[in-house]
Protein backbone atom coordinates (compact mmCIF):
# COMPACT_ATOMS: atom_id res chain seq x y z
CA UNK A 1 0.00 0.00 0.00
CA UNK A 2 2.22 2.25 -0.51
CA UNK A 3 0.59 5.38 -1.33
CA UNK A 4 -1.40 4.75 1.64
CA UNK A 5 1.65 5.19 3.87
CA UNK A 6 2.57 8.60 2.11
CA UNK A 7 1.87 11.83 3.75
CA UNK A 8 -1.17 14.05 2.64
CA UNK A 9 0.62 17.01 1.56
CA UNK A 10 -0.51 20.77 1.99
CA UNK A 11 -3.44 21.46 -0.47
CA UNK A 12 -6.64 19.45 -1.78
CA UNK A 13 -6.61 17.73 1.82
CA UNK A 14 -4.37 20.34 4.48
CA UNK A 15 -2.80 17.33 5.89
CA UNK A 16 0.96 17.47 7.77
CA UNK A 17 1.81 14.27 7.70
CA UNK A 18 2.08 14.08 11.51
CA UNK A 19 0.50 11.54 13.49
CA UNK A 20 -1.42 10.40 16.88
CA UNK A 21 -4.42 7.86 17.89
CA UNK A 22 -7.66 10.18 18.15
CA UNK A 23 -9.03 7.01 20.13
CA UNK A 24 -6.46 7.54 22.88
CA UNK A 25 -8.62 10.58 24.20
CA UNK A 26 -10.64 7.64 25.79
CA UNK A 27 -14.35 8.49 27.74
CA UNK A 28 -13.99 12.35 26.44
CA UNK A 29 -14.38 11.23 22.35
CA UNK A 30 -17.46 12.64 21.05
CA UNK A 31 -20.57 10.15 20.74
CA UNK A 32 -20.87 11.11 16.78
CA UNK A 33 -17.38 10.75 16.01
CA UNK A 34 -17.36 7.41 18.02
CA UNK A 35 -20.92 6.38 15.70
CA UNK A 36 -19.18 7.61 12.91
CA UNK A 37 -15.91 5.55 13.36
CA UNK A 38 -17.88 2.53 14.31
CA UNK A 39 -20.16 2.40 11.24
CA UNK A 40 -16.54 2.39 9.23
CA UNK A 41 -15.35 -0.92 10.89
CA UNK A 42 -17.99 -2.42 10.62
CA UNK A 43 -18.62 -1.67 6.58
CA UNK A 44 -19.07 -4.64 4.31
CA UNK A 45 -16.66 -3.99 1.19
CA UNK A 46 -15.47 -5.69 -1.89
CA UNK A 47 -13.37 -8.63 -1.90
CA UNK A 48 -10.81 -7.31 -3.89
CA UNK A 49 -10.52 -4.50 -0.89
CA UNK A 50 -7.66 -4.88 1.76
CA UNK A 51 -8.47 -2.03 4.36
CA UNK A 52 -6.55 -1.67 7.38
CA UNK A 53 -6.89 0.90 10.19
CA UNK A 54 -3.84 3.73 10.15
CA UNK A 55 -2.74 6.16 12.28
CA UNK A 56 -4.15 9.56 10.92
CA UNK A 57 -2.47 12.94 11.46
CA UNK A 58 -3.01 15.49 13.99
CA UNK A 59 -3.68 19.28 14.33
CA UNK A 60 -6.13 19.29 11.41
CA UNK A 61 -9.04 18.68 13.99
CA UNK A 62 -9.37 17.49 17.45
CA UNK A 63 -10.86 13.89 16.34
CA UNK A 64 -9.69 11.83 13.58
CA UNK A 65 -9.34 7.89 12.32
CA UNK A 66 -7.33 6.89 8.93
CA UNK A 67 -8.20 3.80 6.86
CA UNK A 68 -5.34 2.70 4.46
CA UNK A 69 -6.71 -0.04 1.71
CA UNK A 70 -5.24 -1.64 -1.39
CA UNK A 71 -7.50 -3.03 -4.47
CA UNK A 72 -5.50 -6.34 -4.90
CA UNK A 73 -5.85 -8.75 -7.49
CA UNK A 74 -4.19 -12.61 -8.14
CA UNK A 75 -1.27 -11.05 -5.40
CA UNK A 76 -0.91 -7.61 -7.11
CA UNK A 77 -1.43 -4.21 -5.83
CA UNK A 78 -3.49 -2.38 -8.32
CA UNK A 79 -4.43 0.96 -6.47
CA UNK A 80 -4.09 2.00 -3.20
CA UNK A 81 -4.83 4.94 -0.94
CA UNK A 82 -5.66 6.26 2.46
CA UNK A 83 -8.79 7.58 4.24
CA UNK A 84 -9.38 9.86 6.92
CA UNK A 85 -12.36 11.22 8.95
CA UNK A 86 -11.72 14.82 10.67
CA UNK A 87 -14.19 15.33 13.20
CA UNK A 88 -14.31 19.18 14.97
CA UNK A 89 -17.57 19.32 17.39
CA UNK A 90 -17.56 23.18 17.35
CA UNK A 91 -17.61 22.72 13.51
CA UNK A 92 -15.58 24.36 10.68
CA UNK A 93 -16.35 27.04 8.47
CA UNK A 94 -14.60 25.72 5.60
CA UNK A 95 -15.88 22.99 6.23
CA UNK A 96 -19.88 24.22 6.50
CA UNK A 97 -20.26 20.80 9.26
CA UNK A 98 -18.19 19.35 11.91
CA UNK A 99 -16.78 15.97 9.94
CA UNK A 100 -14.89 16.12 6.80
CA UNK A 101 -13.29 13.50 4.40
CA UNK A 102 -9.96 13.62 3.07
CA UNK A 103 -8.51 11.53 0.72
CA UNK A 104 -4.89 10.12 -1.23
CA UNK A 105 -5.52 7.81 -4.34
CA UNK A 106 -3.09 6.26 -6.74
CA UNK A 107 -2.99 3.84 -9.12
CA UNK A 108 -0.44 3.03 -12.47
CA UNK A 109 -1.38 3.69 -15.32
CA UNK A 110 -0.50 2.73 -19.21
CA UNK A 111 1.93 5.69 -20.57
CA UNK A 112 -1.10 5.69 -23.53
CA UNK A 113 -3.53 6.48 -21.06
CA UNK A 114 -1.67 8.81 -19.10
CA UNK A 115 -1.63 10.91 -22.55
CA UNK A 116 -4.98 10.98 -22.50
CA UNK A 117 -6.02 14.51 -22.15
CA UNK A 118 -9.29 14.26 -20.25
CA UNK A 119 -7.81 12.11 -18.39
CA UNK A 120 -8.50 14.52 -15.20
CA UNK A 121 -11.80 15.46 -15.63
CA UNK A 122 -12.52 11.95 -15.75
CA UNK A 123 -10.43 10.66 -12.72
CA UNK A 124 -12.34 13.51 -10.84
CA UNK A 125 -15.64 12.55 -12.33
CA UNK A 126 -15.29 8.87 -10.92
CA UNK A 127 -15.14 10.27 -7.45
CA UNK A 128 -18.02 12.35 -7.72
CA UNK A 129 -20.01 9.76 -9.90
CA UNK A 130 -19.17 7.28 -7.02
CA UNK A 131 -20.67 9.50 -4.45
CA UNK A 132 -23.65 10.17 -6.13
CA UNK A 133 -24.35 6.69 -7.49
CA UNK A 134 -24.57 5.79 -3.56
CA UNK A 135 -27.06 8.55 -2.97
CA UNK A 136 -24.64 10.48 -0.75
CA UNK A 137 -25.28 14.05 -0.17
CA UNK A 138 -22.49 16.32 0.41
CA UNK A 139 -20.83 19.33 0.04
CA UNK A 140 -17.45 21.64 -0.03
CA UNK A 141 -15.76 19.12 -2.32
CA UNK A 142 -12.42 20.18 -3.54
CA UNK A 143 -9.15 18.23 -4.60
CA UNK A 144 -6.80 17.62 -7.38
CA UNK A 145 -5.88 15.20 -10.17
CA UNK A 146 -2.04 14.32 -10.87
CA UNK A 147 -0.56 12.18 -13.36
CA UNK A 148 3.35 11.79 -13.44
CA UNK A 149 5.55 9.77 -15.69
CA UNK A 150 8.58 7.58 -15.06
CA UNK A 151 12.00 7.02 -17.85
CA UNK A 152 14.79 4.45 -16.01
CA UNK A 153 18.25 5.09 -17.50
CA UNK A 154 21.39 3.45 -16.58
CA UNK A 155 21.18 0.27 -14.55
CA UNK A 156 16.90 0.48 -14.92
CA UNK A 157 17.03 1.38 -18.58
CA UNK A 158 15.41 -2.42 -19.05
CA UNK A 159 12.16 -0.81 -17.25
CA UNK A 160 9.54 0.33 -19.64
CA UNK A 161 8.21 3.61 -18.59
CA UNK A 162 5.66 4.36 -15.97
CA UNK A 163 2.60 6.25 -15.79
CA UNK A 164 1.10 7.39 -12.50
CA UNK A 165 -2.76 8.61 -11.66
CA UNK A 166 -3.05 10.13 -7.80
CA UNK A 167 -6.20 11.72 -6.40
CA UNK A 168 -6.50 13.99 -3.65
CA UNK A 169 -9.16 14.98 -2.18
CA UNK A 170 -11.85 16.20 0.76
CA UNK A 171 -15.26 16.75 1.08
CA UNK A 172 -17.63 17.21 3.89
CA UNK A 173 -20.29 14.38 4.35
CA UNK A 174 -23.80 15.49 5.18
CA UNK A 175 -24.58 14.62 8.84
CA UNK A 176 -28.33 12.86 9.81
CA UNK A 177 -30.58 13.76 12.33
CA UNK A 178 -28.47 12.42 14.67
CA UNK A 179 -26.04 14.60 13.37
CA UNK A 180 -23.82 11.34 12.60
CA UNK A 181 -23.40 11.05 8.34
CA UNK A 182 -23.36 7.97 6.99
CA UNK A 183 -19.77 6.82 6.96
CA UNK A 184 -20.09 3.34 5.89
CA UNK A 185 -21.68 4.47 2.65
CA UNK A 186 -18.99 7.05 1.78
CA UNK A 187 -16.60 4.79 2.49
CA UNK A 188 -18.25 2.52 0.07
CA UNK A 189 -18.37 4.99 -2.17
CA UNK A 190 -14.52 5.89 -1.42
CA UNK A 191 -13.50 2.09 -2.29
CA UNK A 192 -15.42 2.46 -5.10
CA UNK A 193 -13.43 4.82 -6.44
CA UNK A 194 -10.38 2.86 -5.31
CA UNK A 195 -11.93 -0.26 -8.01
CA UNK A 196 -12.85 2.43 -10.50
CA UNK A 197 -9.18 3.74 -11.08
CA UNK A 198 -7.81 0.23 -10.61
CA UNK A 199 -10.02 -0.61 -13.84
CA UNK A 200 -12.40 -3.05 -12.31
CA UNK A 201 -15.75 -3.47 -13.51
CA UNK A 202 -18.35 -2.08 -11.17
CA UNK A 203 -20.39 -4.25 -9.13
CA UNK A 204 -24.07 -2.06 -8.86
CA UNK A 205 -25.81 0.54 -10.79
CA UNK A 206 -23.23 3.55 -11.83
CA UNK A 207 -23.80 7.33 -12.07
CA UNK A 208 -24.67 7.64 -15.94
CA UNK A 209 -22.66 10.90 -15.95
CA UNK A 210 -19.34 9.31 -15.09
CA UNK A 211 -16.61 8.38 -18.24
CA UNK A 212 -14.88 4.84 -17.84
CA UNK A 213 -11.66 4.52 -19.31
CA UNK A 214 -10.87 1.53 -20.90
CA UNK A 215 -9.73 -1.55 -18.86
CA UNK A 216 -5.60 -1.45 -18.51
CA UNK A 217 -4.87 -3.87 -15.91
CA UNK A 218 -1.59 -5.72 -16.92
CA UNK A 219 1.44 -7.07 -15.18
CA UNK A 220 3.51 -4.38 -13.28
CA UNK A 221 6.76 -3.59 -14.13
CA UNK A 222 9.10 -4.96 -10.84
Amino acid sequence: MAAAQERLSDGADGTDGSEEDPRDAGDVTPLPFRAAVDALQGARLRPEIEIDPARPPRRLAPYAYALEAAVVEDDQDLADGRLVLLHDPAGHDAWKGTFRLVTLVRAELEPEMAADPLLPEVCWSWLTGALQGRGLSYGESSGTVTRAGSHYFGGLAERPPASQIEIRASWTPREGLSGVPDTAAHLAAWCDLLCQIAGLPPVGPTDASVVSLPQRRGPQAP
